[in-house]
This record gives C-alpha cells, sequence and structure tokens, in this order.
C-alpha cells in the first residue's frame, strides 16, 4: 500500500507539473489523452493475448497442443495473428454501401473501448468517476448493435444480413435480462455510481470481520450472478450460443463479407466486449477493486491488479464453455432469454425488493 501510496502521489504531482508548465486548459487536453491511453492500450494488449489464452486453456482441456511456436512458449503468437490480418487484401464487395462497410467495424470495437471511461481501478483510481456511471455502460454498450446490423445491410448480401439479424435479435434478447440484473445490482447498492457500488460491498458483519468475499453481490444475488455470465456469453454471442457465425448455416453471419483488419475489428471487438463484461461482472457481484480478505498480505495487492485478477477469472468461464458444450439451436437461445432468463431476473428483482423491506435487509 505504501508503494502505491507513493505512486499516486507521483502522478498528482505530475499533473501539477504540467498545469505549470504549459497552463491548466492546454494540459487538461494533454493530460486526458494521456490517461485514456493509459487505459485504452493496455486493453488491447489484453485482448490480444486474450486470444493466446484461449487458444491455450482449450489445447489444455482438450489434451492437445495450443499455439508453441511462435516465440517462447507461443508467447508471440497474438503479434503473427496481426500481422497475418494488416497484410491481407481488404476487399469491398462493389455493390456494398462502402462508407457504412467501413464505419460498421469502428461503431462495433468503439463501444467496448469506451465503456472503459467510468470502470474504477481503485477507490480514487477511475478516468471519469461520474454518478450514473452504470448508466453510462448500460448505455454505450448497447450501440454495438448498430455496427452488426450496419455490417450486415451494408454488405448487401444475403448472408450477411440474416446474420445481422440473427445477431442483433440475440444481443437484445439477453441485454433485457442483463438489463434486469443490474437494476436489481442498482437497487441494492443505492446509486449508480461505480465506486459506490463497490464500496457498498465492502460493509457489514463479514466485512467488518476482514471477510470482504462474503459480503459481496455474488453472495445474497447467486441466482443473478448465474444469469449474469451466462447473460454476457449469449451477449458477445460466443460458444454455445454462437448460432450467429454457424459454419453449417450461416458461416461468419454479418461478417462474412469482410476481410482483412475489417474482419479483426469485429474479432477484436468481440473479445473487447468479453473483457469489458467481465470487469463489470466482477465489479457488480464480486467486489471490484477490494481484496477478498482485509489483512495482510491481501491488502497489501493494489486494487487494479485484484480488478484484472477477477476480470480473468470470469472471462475464463467463456472460454470453459466453449470448450465443453455443444451449440445450441437459434429457438433454444432465443427461448432461453425470453422465456427463463427474462421472468427469473424479474421475479428475483421482486424478492430483493421485499426482502429489503424486512428487518432481515443486509444491504443497511
Amino acid at each position: 500500500m505504501d508503494i502505491w501510496s507513493w505512486f499516486t502521489d507521483g502522478v498528482a504531482a505530475f499533473d501539477a507539473w504540467g498545469a505549470d508548465l504549459i497552463g491548466a486548459t492546454p494540459w487538461l487536453v494533454i493530460w486526458s489523452i494521456i490517461k485514456i491511453l493509459v487505459i485504452a492500450l493496455p486493453i488491447i494488449i489484453c485482448v490480444a493475448f486474450l486470444t493466446l489464452w484461449e487458444r491455450r486453456m482449450i489445447g489444455y482441456m482438450h489434451i492437445r497442443r495450443g499455439p508453441n511456436r511462435v516465440g517462447p512458449g507461443g508467447i508471440l503468437q497474438p503479434f503473427a495473428d496481426v500481422f497475418k490480418l494488416l497484410t491481407k487484401e481488404v476487399i469491398v464487395p462493389e455493390k456494398a454501401n462502402k462508407v457504412l462497410y467501413i464505419l460498421a467495424p469502428i461503431m462495433t470495437l468503439l463501444p467496448a473501448l469506451a465503456a472503459w471511461a467510468v470502470i474504477p481501478f481503485g477507490p480514487e483510481t477511475v478516468l471519469a468517476n461520474v454518478n450514473a456511471g452504470l448508466l453510462y455502460v448500460m448505455a454505450i454498450t448497447s450501440l454495438g448493435v448498430y455496427g452488426v446490423i450496419i455490417a450486415g445491410w451494408a454488405s448487401n448480401s444475403k448472408y450477411p444480413f440474416l446474420g445481422a439479424m440473427r445477431a442483433s435479435a440475440q444481443m437484445i434478447s439477453y441485454e433485457l435480462g442483463m438489463g434486469v440484473v443490474l437494476v436489481t445490482v442498482l437497487l441494492v447498492s443505492g446509486t449508480l455510481n461505480m465506486n459506490g457500488i463497490v464500496q457498498g460491498q465492502l460493509t457489514g458483519w463479514f466485512a467488518d470481520r476482514g471477510l470482504n468475499f462474503l459480503s459481496w453481490n455474488w453472495l445474497p444475488l447467486l441466482p443473478l450472478f448465474v444469469v449474469y455470465v451466462i447473460s454476457i456469453v449469449a451477449e458477445t454471442c460466443r460458444h454455445p450460443f454462437d448460432v450467429v457465425e454457424g459454419e453449417s448455416e450461416i458461416v461468419a453471419g454479418h461478417m462474412v463479407e469482410y476481410s482483412g483488419m475489417g474482419f479483426a475489428m469485429f474479432f477484436l471487438a468481440e473479445y473487447a466486449n468479453m473483457i469489458l463484461l467481465s470487469a463489470m461482472a466482477s465489479i457488480m457481484f464480486l467486489g471490484g477493486w477490494s481484496s477478498p480478505l482485509d489483512f495482510a498480505p491481501f491488502n497489501w495487492i493494489p486494487g487494479w491488479l485484484w480488478l484484472g485478477l477477477k476480470t480473468f477469472f470470469v472471462v475464463s468461464f467463456f472460454i470453459w464453455f466453449r470448450a465443453s458444450f455443444p451449440r445450441y439451436r437459434y429457438d433454444q437461445i432465443m427461448r432461453l432469454g425470453w422465456k427463463v432468463f427474462l421472468p427469473l431476473t424479474g421475479v428475483w428483482l421482486l424478492i430483493v425488493a421485499i426482502w429489503m423491506q424486512t428487518p432481515f435487509n443486509i444491504w443497511k
């Protein structure tokens, strides 16, 4: 903790030095850009290495080798993949709407990166500590579906259009259940501020005795935590909910007419959303940046590292599901979202609301 305090003091001193050097207003712009890059670049690197972790983890679970040729232990494989995609020819269909065709992958990737503006990495370590942080995340992530729809329509081909219709219907269906889950978290936290939601999980009988992990929302809201984890897998169209890209049906869905970096941006958006939604699960249910036990040596570890470890834990579920379950039929996926998750989350919201009005309310 002393090292972390020294680091934050150094950052504050650097901020003051920059403001004195070139003036408060110009420095505010430069300092904001620096903070955005400090968040965005590691996220992009994590996206690249998540592809390596996925291939190695599935290889381990299937008792086979993953990437192990490019670099020591295959660690440079993500860079080889990026180089391959950068050097591939970008082919734009002749009848496509070229402006929208190029804009679609950008619209899919940017919301997954912009949402990190309000993600807290520590008690005071957040780019924008706004009061409506949860609302901002829900709003900005919902924009990703527009990129999918535009990609299918702008390609001017039947297969991408059918894939876009499938993807948008699936994403909207599971966003509803996720929205009710987040409303329940809002109800028990009493705030839309992301830091406030984390702080709310550090109060109570267990937290007072240093057992923070028993005060986190995952325990009293366990059914909603399970629903949320499954929903984020379906929301990102990952296996076993990846009928949007069913090879035996519509190949790559809305991405089928994309090549080179256009396809790569959709690919990056998928993994960036996996990391973002896993971080959201960590903040909503697993105490965010807080340590599971509030005593040494656990509370020596900085908050951003705890958030990273919890996010890594949740994102590994995506890979575990892919290695374990067969693909569902599309009608089964839609039935699960509309007839199971939406009623279940609504009923649990009602139960929690009634629970909070009783003497047994644990969120006081």
